[in-house]
């Protein structure tokens, strides 16, 4: 259950919910050499000082469901907050930043303090926090500029494999029509875990294209989770506050 709620806390993703629009014609998609698609990915700026962020949450794995609400708060490249909320009571929360990752759940009455380092190996996946930024903006979670990756077109997509040999694979699938992010998918076969997420729905806010829905399959051995996003407000630029503090009698969760 610790890992359950620690991972529905610090890979929530931002933005909006999309209005309807006419449907257009589909201009068949052009194969791309990966320099350029991934140049043209990054030309879709992301540029901002703050974020804010509502959601609605629902965990489910194969053996509970849960829905949640979630506030995310982030200062670019300085500081994420993400607080869990049921009911209005809040029942979560995780402050990340660099060089620290602090989180406390109300049901067990624990708290982990602690670095990604100390988190990738009890999460089993390499984490850091621009891969968690990234993440929650709609970003590659890797820069996609210091790797070697062999592309291929899927329909409308494109597919960047990652050609590193080691034991972690990645693809990334990338719209053909705006080069933003559809899937990122990272997976270690001889440890059978893999991690998909997919994003649809995108929405342009303050020129910055985000997606507005998100779904994350989680999977190990014999294990598998989903988290579904559903995003009802978003600003971008206030000032914000991140106020973190464990309550008193809280137990600390130690990971060897």
């Amino acid at each position: 259950m610790k890992k359950i709620s620690l991972l529905l806390v610090i890979i929530i993703m931002a933005s909006c919910k999309t209005q309807s629009v006419v449907t257009e014609p589909i201009t068949p998609a052009t194969y791309l050499k990966s320099k350029t698609i991934i140049n043209k990915h990054y030309d879709n700026k992301k540029d901002f000082s703050t974020l804010y962020v509502k959601a609605n949450v629902r965990y489910a794995d194969d053996k509970q469901t849960q829905n949640v609400t979630a506030e995310i708060k982030i200062k670019k490249d300085e500081e994420i907050l993400v607080s869990i909320r049921f009911l209005g009571i809040t029942m979560a929360k995780a402050s990340i930043t660099p060089k620290s990752v602090r989180y406390y759940e109300k049901i067990k009455g624990t708290y982990f303090e602690g670095d990604f380092s100390t988190l990738s190996k009890w999460l089993g996946t390499d984490l850091n926090y621009t891969k968690m930024q990234n993440m929650l903006i709609g970003e590659a979670i890797d820069d996609l500029n210091k790797g070697k990756y062999t592309e291929s077109l899927l329909e409308q997509m494109y597919r960047l494999d990652d050609n590193e040999n080691g034991g972690t694979k990645k693809s990334f699938y990338i719209d053909a029509s705006d080069f933003e992010i559809k899937k990122q998918e990272v997976s270690q076969p001889t440890e059978e875990r893999m991690i998909l997420i997919s994003y649809s729905d995108p929405k342009t806010n303050n020129e910055i294209t985000i997606p507005s829905n998100v779904v994350i399959n989680s999977y190990q051995k014999d294990k598998k989770s989903e988290i579904k996003l559903d995003y009802n407000t978003i600003s971008f630029n206030e000032e914000l506050s991140f106020p973190y503090s464990v309550p008193n009698g809280y137990n600390k969760v130690i990971i060897k």
